[in-house]
């Protein structure tokens, strides 16, 4: 047994039984290991010495929870619920259904912007979203469409527009990599290549809009008062210094490329601005801490699985026997490639990372099989992408779960992961695939 294939299967098996993420993964972690070679004490060791890779992503969503919970507490995203309360009991149930799909085109706007207008990436949510349950609750809105509309935000763009985190994938990751293995990319239209995969997307998306999630689901307004305060005060001061604090972090984000520092920069902002008394600022922080300590330990879990995959070899085994299985095969091979990207990105969890591991095997192997440039590209493209919809520990499922699950009713794997996956690869995968054979 492939030791990539053992420790992803486990981790998945694991959490979709409702085992905590962190546990899961550290137990496949161990199997991984266990088959892969690396005996107990090795894959500890690599387990160990990978903790350390996450701990900058971990300190910035830290970062920004105590961000966000300053953002609250200032009035702001209170003052956009009540707005939107008002306007839902003025206008009854004939408004009600236009609020939700006005809901559902702001959110996918927003998320959509994060990649690109306003690279923010999942700021944004546990500033937005948790002063939005009570009127998705109103509404009778499935968290569950919630999620997927969020996280077709956060991944479409970016594997398809080549500007702000689209750039980087794009431009600075998939092309350099295939240019670096040997196939000349100076002719490709990167929008071409991805505009058939990024359309699948946009079908996940109609199809959980439009058919799975369109019921309306009953949720506790109890359990969402208990962590959301309806009578939030704020004021034109207030309203103007949460504006003005996201607009330095962003600023300050863009410059230093540090979420950590512009997440920092805001939360000062507001405890120099008087929003908040000196004395509370250690409060409101573990307040922050504690809303985004569970996407921390996971991110950080997340690298030392990682690092186990990559210390037992597995993976470019893995990689190398899926070559054999389809020979010469150009329909099978594309269909075999997008699956084992599949595989090792939800493991990995990040589509970036994925990039520099598959194709210094399938570039090679798409030269030798004849495909073009432009469907090589969008082959790896693809098949890195893959996965970051539907795993446990990609930001792009764990963002959303923060946001959606303050009040406990927002399951990450039942609600987030499966949904996702479901929606995303599945369609990701088809026309990943169409688009590789046709290019």
């Amino acid at each position: 047994m492939n030791a990539v294939v053992v420790a992803v299967a486990t981790m998945l098996l694991l959490s979709i039984v409702r085992l905590n993420v962190v546990m899961s993964l550290i137990i496949g972690a161990l199997a991984g290991g266990l088959v892969g070679g690396l005996g107990f004490s090795g894959t500890l060791k690599a387990f160990n010495d990978g903790l350390g890779g996450g701990a900058e992503v971990a300190l910035s969503y830290a970062l920004l929870g105590a961000f966000a919970v300053a953002v609250a507490k200032s009035g702001l995203p209170h003052w956009i619920a009540d707005k939107s309360l008002a306007r839902l009991n003025h206008q009854g149930n004939t408004g009600a259904s236009h609020m939700k799909w006005l809901i559902i085109l702001v959110l996918t706007l927003v998320a959509m912007s994060s990649q690109n207008l306003i690279p923010v990436h999942i700021a944004f949510i546990p500033m937005l979203i948790p002063p939005l349950l009570i009127v998705f609750a109103k509404l009778q809105l499935d968290r569950r469409l919630v999620a997927c509309v969020l996280t077709f935000g956060l991944i479409t763009p970016y594997i398809f527009l080549p500007v702000g985190f689209g750039g980087i994938f794009l431009n600075n990751i998939l092309l350099a990599n295939i240019k670096n293995y040997g196939m000349d990319t100076s002719q490709v239209s990167v929008i071409q290549a991805m505009v058939l995969p990024a359309l699948g997307m946009l079908f996940g998306l109609l199809v959980a809009v439009l058919f799975s999630y369109r019921k309306p689901r009953q949720y506790s307004m109890g359990a969402i008062k208990q962590v959301e305060k309806t009578d939030a005060s704020y004021s034109p001061f207030s309203l103007l210094v949460a504006l003005f604090a996201i607009a330095a972090t962003f600023v300050v984000q863009l410059v230093t490329d540090s979420m950590a520092l512009g997440a920092l920069i805001g939360f000062l902002i507001f405890s120099a601005s008087g929003i908040f008394k000196w004395s509370e600022a250690d409060g409101l922080f573990v307040e922050g801490l504690k809303m985004m300590a569970m996407i921390g330990f996971i991110m950080i879990t997340a690298k030392g699985f990682a690092a186990v995959l990559q210390q037992t070899g597995d993976i470019k085994l893995l990689v190398d026997t899926s070559a054999a299985w389809f020979g010469s095969n150009k329909v099978l091979a594309a269909l075999v490639m997008l699956l084992v990207g599949l595989l090792i990105t939800m493991g990995i969890g990040s589509s970036f990372s994925t990039i520099p591991i598959i194709a210094a095997i399938y570039v090679p192997l798409a030269l030798e099989l004849g495909f073009s440039s432009m469907a090589t590209v969008a082959l790896v493209g693809t098949a890195a992408a893959l996965g970051d919809a539907g795993s446990p520990t990609s930001d792009s499922t764990l963002g959303p779960t923060a946001g959606l699950n303050v009040d406990g009713q927002h399951n990450h794997i039942w609600d987030t992961v499966i949904p996702t996956f479901i929606h995303y690869n599945i369609p990701l995968l088809v026309f990943g695939w169409l688009a590789a054979l046709v290019l």
